[in-house]
């Protein structure tokens, strides 16, 4: 018995001494942990409740070409304020709190002051350190709340959290507005100039610490450890905001007159390729129109007539026809598909040139037919050699593929090649095709379509993109001035006769084209207007090419739908371009002399010498009214009380400044004042009576020089 009780004893002991031993090794490594790893431990639950977030770089913006804004970045912010921080205390919480609420009722206007005043306290009372202020706050608001109590402790003392996010605008609206494009991000959709220099104007997100406060918010931390974004650079375009204007205003009136389906106009500059204007207009659903697609430079085509520059200038080049050749028009059979020209029965015998002028489809066709029927890779080699098949390059993705098949294409047929002579059978977008009439313009030399001029870091360019040549000569030099003797003739004798200009010339060709339906082939309800030129036809320095889509209205002709667009346009290209009439007006300033004397207010005869290009000394002389010989001038500002002196001013002035000093007026005669009946510069009461005698002789100079001007405007 008193075996078995000492054995109960002895385990009941081993299991006490166990457990103690158990006991110290539990505390013992408790006091480890807490001690010897605490601090690891903590650091590792902090960073469990902290984490970097990317913060925006602020967008760059993309520019016309004379620095307009088309798409910019405007900072949004959201307000929070750490209303727990500790550097808030409790005596500065109390005496700034009230004059705080004030100033964001005043700034915000959403909330009265008690509100805010409430807001904030009880904030502060549930310890918040990421209280809303408010969403969508602009950055002068910001400038503003940074120096309210308590927010201006500084950035982070004073408890105020901004967060920022970019909110993309365009000032001009629709203007451009499928060019200037979008880069969605999250619907991987980039297009225009957004999409294409998406990763230059984005620049580099920035960091941010953030701490977890609880049902999964993360709010932002002041840590010296942000690392500030990285903007984006800014893209300036070739664009010319007043020319895109009229250009889309001028296009939108055709479309909505002739109820057609969509359109687009290009203006390019000769020399360098720069588009100064690109239109595209679709019909939406609603019947409105809107920049849904970009036409000009994605959408592939049978162009039709405007083809048949292409086709000449590779029958010119190698020397199969000549301009005073004859060809048959009318009615023609190739192989089983007969060719009809627009004009019913054709018009005869005509000249290679006459059939261009009048865009025969037979006579054309006759000419290729002719010379390539037995050898027709050649006529394609031909139309290779012009760059034809091959896409512009320009910088904007989504441009359209050309389509030239060769004789080994499984479609070519026995009329493949009459019919591709008059541009069916063949695709090209609306810009290839004027790449290769801007070529014709430039002498022969082709350059490539841009739209980019630079890109900007700070305001300082880091890339200046220059013009690029694809190709010095396309054709031989008397075949490039032949062509452009068959475009001068379509305008001048031609299907373009209603848009010749008595001030300048135009150059250009006009295309009507039947739309292909798929399979079903071609009807004649779907048609295609185009008119393809350049200005000032004797001094090319603008190309522009206008297409506008199923018309609905009757009247399909590229010449009556199209034209006038592209008439439109470079009406306004040459009103605003002062070096276009540099030469008529230097004709007009030798037949002009100097007047010998002049008098008058100094902005009118200012702005007299700037359009005749007579140099003056007028910005010297700070007054308004002044007189003067050979453009020498002085003051002539009336001093009060005494009688202006308004001899060799026009009628309007002199009456002008004697009312306004409180005389009466009467004259006789026309013209300048030559004599006034109360002698300058002495004292007479107001209300007296002045008489002006007027001399037409002053005025007859500029009557010769007017009638010379409009002589010169009829001969050009």
């Amino acid at each position: 018995m008193e075996k078995n009780k000492s054995i109960i004893i002895n385990r009941i002991a081993a299991v006490y001494f166990t457990m103690i031993f158990v006991a110290i090794l539990i505390i013992g490594k408790v006091l480890y942990i807490q001690l010897g790893q605490g601090k690891m431990w903590r650091e590792k639950a902090e960073k469990l409740n902290l984490r970097y977030d990317n913060t925006e770089a602020m967008r760059g913006n993309i520019l016309s070409s004379d620095g307009s804004l088309l798409a910019t970045s405007v900072p949004i912010f959201e307000i929070r304020m750490d209303v727990a921080s500790e550097n808030i205390t409790d005596e500065i919480f109390k005496n700034n709190v009230d004059s705080l609420a004030l100033c964001l009722s005043n700034l915000f206007n959403d909330k009265s002051t008690a509100e805010y005043r409430k807001l904030l306290k009880d904030a502060r009372k549930e310890n918040n350190g990421y209280l809303l202020i408010k969403r969508d706050v602009t950055y002068s608001e910001l400038k503003k709340l940074r120096k309210f109590p308590i927010f201006k402790m500084g950035k982070y003392k004073g408890g105020l959290i901004s967060i920022a996010r970019n909110k993309r605008i365009y000032p001009f609206r629709e203007l451009a507005f499928r060019t200037i494009g979008w880069a969605n991000e999250e619907a991987k959709k980039k297009v225009g100039i957004e999409g294409t220099f998406s990763t230059q104007l984005a620049g580099v997100s920035g960091k941010r610490l953030m701490q977890r406060i609880g049902n999964g918010t993360w709010r932002p931390i002041n840590s010296d450890t942000e690392i500030e974004p990285e903007n984006g650079t800014d893209i300036v375009t070739t664009i010319d905001v007043g020319i895109q204007d009229v250009a889309e205003a001028a296009l939108l009136r055709q479309l909505v007159a002739n109820e057609a389906d969509h359109g687009c106009a290009i203006l390019m500059e000769v020399k360098t390729g720069e588009i100064k204007a690109i239109a595209n207009l679709g019909k939406s659903e609603d019947g409105t129109f809107t920049e849904k697609y970009n036409y000009a430079i994605g959408e592939s085509t049978e162009p039709g007539s405007t083809f048949k520059l292409a086709s000449m200038l590779v029958a010119l080049d190698k020397g199969v026809t000549n301009l005073n050749n004859y060809v048959t028009t009318g009615n023609f059979q190739y192989a089983n598909r007969v060719m009809h020209d627009s004009h019913e029965g054709g018009r005869g015998m005509v000249t290679v040139k006459q059939a261009f002028e009048v865009s025969s489809n037979v006579g054309i066709s006759q000419v290729i037919y002719n010379a390539f029927n037995r050898k027709p890779q050649e006529f394609i080699d031909g139309l290779y050699a012009l760059g034809i098949n091959q896409p512009t390059g320009i910088e904007l993705k989504g441009e359209g593929t050309p389509q030239i098949k060769n004789t080994k294409s499984r479609s070519w047929s026995k009329v493949s090649l009459p019919w591709m002579s008059i541009g069916y059978e063949v695709a090209v977008t609306p810009l290839q095709t004027l790449t290769l009439y801007n070529a014709v313009a430039n002498n022969g030399c082709k350059v490539r379509p841009m739209i980019i001029k630079e890109i900007r870091k700070s305001n300082i360019p880091v890339k200046i993109f220059q013009p690029v040549v694809l190709n010095p000569a396309i054709a031989s030099k008397s075949t490039i001035e032949k062509a452009k003797k068959l475009l001068e003739g379509v305008v001048e004798n031609g299907t373009a006769t209603n848009v010749k200009s008595s001030i300048f010339k135009i150059a250009g060709k006009t295309g009507t084209a039947q739309i292909a339906q798929g399979n079903d082939g071609y009807n004649k309800t779907n048609y295609k207007a185009s008119f393809v030129g350049y200005f000032p036809a004797d001094n090319p320095k603008y190309s522009c090419i206008v297409v506008i889509n199923n018309p609905s209205k009757g009247i399909i002709y590229g010449g009556w739908i199209s034209a006038p667009v592209f008439l439109e346009i470079a009406q306004k290209v040459y009103a605003t371009t002062p070096e276009l009439h540099r030469r008529q007006i230097d004709t007009i300033k030798q037949s002009i002399t100097a007047p010998k004397f002049a008098a008058g207010n100094k902005s009118d005869l200012k702005k007299v010498c700037d359009v005749l290009g007579f140099k003056s000394d007028l910005e010297k002389v700070d007054v308004d009214w002044v007189r003067g010989s050979q453009f020498q001038f002085t003051s002539a500002n009336p001093k009060a009380g005494l009688v202006p002196e308004v001899i060799g001013m026009g009628i309007r002035d002199a009456v002008y400044l004697l009312e306004k000093a409180g005389y009466k007026v009467r004259f006789n005669g026309k013209g300048k004042v030559i004599r006034q009946s109360i002698e300058p510069g002495v004292f007479m009461n107001r209300g007296s009576l002045i008489q002006l005698e007027l001399s037409p002789r002053a005025s007859k100079g500029i009557i010769e020089t007017k009638l010379k001007k409009e002589e010169h405007s009829e001969n050009a």
